[in-house]
């Protein structure tokens, strides 16, 4: 890419290409892009066109079209390009190419990675060292999903779906955990493991490995990555790892606390305003990797205790106050994710009827964890179901909605993007939590019930 001097990038308009357009900005080159429908993230005043077209290849002529996960090799656009001499880049490819040069911090997991990276890179700023970031959300606290600092530091969120971020080199790798998920790429839990331990492995000659030692697949990467590496820092719960956390306290209405132990020496409390114990360990690692690069736990601590979380992570998004009716959003689409926000709802708002409005994500998950996703939801009060966000993939059979009702061990009610909103609001009562839950355009319902109210 040292050579380029214009790119276009198909997809600009979401969450992971919107930050690398603006990064790729910063660097001085021209760029532009395109998308089917109007960008919901702030693209700092870079063109961006509604639709994709092979025109934009002849007019624009960029020296590399870069291409989110969604748009397919046969897309007119990309085949213009081909044929013109373009070079063909994936979003991890050039990301990969900016974030090698730096002394980078990779944050890798199933889950947990988009609040950790938002933690890590909020501790780096706020700390001084001016480091460059990447975040897959909108991090309010940071007033973006990407900042473009002159440190040696680059803070990034690297997507394990598709095995990419196997091209990152961190100098600090986090592997929040190692769990079964994309099971269209990974066709198997041993794939998901030989991946994050090819990834810890491919860090830079004495770079450190943070990762989690509660969760079952990092254990296994812990077991079997290559130790000449650099050194491995482990963080769980209780004292006796090299970061730990014991005597975690939640807060009613949101917040929890922990004292952290170093090398099992207490340093101090932390309180965040964010909830779960799962947040917790996202702590963790952003604290171990601040120490990494000479940020005191002190220091990190007084600033994630102002850290708000990452847009669509447990976001509080509104209040019904005529019926005391609280509205919330969140990411959670895999059962792991699924467990740990309805239980830390849970115990923040133990006094509250728990509603849930899933949407599930992707045919291929929902036919493999149906009834992990059906137990998962049973926590809540009142289930709502909508039909399976397809994220670009084809029906299989037995991958449907439906699937996860069958193996309900609790009445669940299918509703559909036209009759949810009337059916929830007949449903719902005063003081009740109304949670939206999936990876897809779900949030979009309580959204609408906080406008038009009832």
């Amino acid at each position: 890419m040292d050579n380029m001097q214009r790119v276009h990038l198909m997809g600009v308009g979401g969450a992971g290409m919107s930050a690398l357009a603006k990064l790729l900005k910063a660097t001085g080159l021209d760029v532009t892009g395109c998308d089917l429908k109007k960008p919901h993230y702030d693209l700092d005043n870079i063109p961006c066109q509604l639709g994709h077209s092979q025109d934009h290849i002849t007019t624009l002529r960029p020296d590399a079209l870069i291409l989110s996960s969604a748009v397919s090799h046969d897309n007119p656009e990309v085949v213009e390009a081909v044929n013109s001499g373009v070079k063909i880049l994936s979003r991890a490819e050039a990301l990969s190419a900016l974030f090698n040069k730096a002394r980078g911090v990779g944050i890798a997991g199933a889950h947990g990675k988009t609040t950790t990276s938002s933690m890590t890179g909020l501790i780096f700023l706020r700390a001084g060292l001016d480091p460059t970031v990447y975040v897959g959300a909108n991090v309010p606290d940071i007033g973006s999903n990407a900042v473009s600092g002159g440190g040696e530091h680059f803070i990034a969120e690297l997507d394990e779906s598709d095995g990419t971020f196997e091209l990152f080199h961190p100098s600090v790798a986090i592997i929040t955990n190692a769990d079964w998920d994309h099971v269209d790429h990974y066709k198997t839990r041993e794939d998901v493991i030989e991946a994050f331990t090819r990834f810890a492995n491919g860090r830079k000659q004495d770079g450190a490995l943070i990762i989690c030692a509660e969760d079952e697949g990092a254990a296994k990467v812990f077991n079997s990555c290559d130790r000449s590496r650099g050194k491995i820092i482990r963080y769980g719960f209780g004292k006796n790892f090299d970061w730990g956390a014991d005597e975690l306290r939640s807060s009613h209405g949101g917040g929890i606390s922990c004292k952290v132990y170093h090398d099992g020496v207490g340093l101090g409390l932390l309180k965040l305003s964010v909830s779960g114990e799962h947040n917790v360990l996202n702590s963790l690692a952003a604290i171990a990797a601040a120490f990494e690069c000479g940020v005191s736990f002190e220091q990190s601590a007084k600033i994630l205790e102002s850290f708000h979380g990452s847009e669509r992570r447990m976001q509080v998004k509104g209040e019904i106050t005529s019926k005391n009716i609280l509205v919330m959003d969140d990411y959670a689409h895999h059962p792991s994710e699924i467990r740990a926000t309805l239980a830390a709802v849970k115990k923040i708002y133990p006094e509250r009827r728990l509603a849930v409005v899933y949407q599930p994500h992707r045919f291929s998950r929902t036919a493999m964890f149906a009834p992990d996703i059906a137990k998962a939801l049973s926590v809540a009060d009142e289930i709502f179901l909508l039909p399976v966000y397809s994220a670009g993939e084809r029906e299989l059979s037995h991958s449907g909605s439906d699937e996860i009702i069958k193996t309900a061990s609790k009445t669940i009610t299918p509703v559909t993007f036209d009759n949810a909103e009337e059916i929830i609001k007949s449903s719902l009562r005063g003081g009740d939590l109304l949670l939206t839950m999936g990876a897809g355009d779900v949030y979009k319902i309580g959204e609408n019930i906080l406008r038009e109210r009832f």
